[in-house]
């Protein structure tokens, strides 16, 4: 092979390599979506039903409450985690302790998550 034909070949699979790379590039980054703007505690209310977060759980992951009531997440634990409502409406910072509060004014579901641990599931019924 002559050494034109060489670096012409080497030319053409370093572009193609650079291709794939910038393809996966693109393809993970388009796989997070992000964590929503933080919403901040609603301070100061009593609230109806306590959950813990601990041990990458809620506890429980499901309550019910009425509306205009609060619920409470209570942080235990030396890893990082937070509450993310699915529409966004309720998101708080990623805590190993402390607490965050969220009144819900309006009956219906409210489907929540980690954003960093997907197994952690909850969900707030109001009505």
């Amino acid at each position: 092979m002559s050494a034109g034909a060489d670096a012409s070949r080497r030319a053409v699979l370093g572009g193609l390599a650079g291709a794939l790379g910038l393809g996966a590039l693109t393809a993970l980054s388009g796989c997070s979506a992000g964590k929503p703007e933080v919403v901040p505690s609603d301070e100061g209310v009593e609230p109806a039903v306590t959950v813990r977060v601990i041990d990458n759980a809620y506890e429980p992951a499901e309550v019910e409450i009425a509306a205009g009531a609060a619920v409470r997440w209570v942080f235990e634990g030396p890893t990082e985690h937070d509450v993310v409502a699915e529409d966004g409406g309720f998101v708080s910072e990623l805590l190993t302790e402390g607490e965050y509060v969220h009144v819900f004014d309006e009956s219906g579901e409210y489907a929540y998550d980690c954003s960093i641990h997907p197994e952690m599931t909850g969900v707030v019924r109001v009505s």
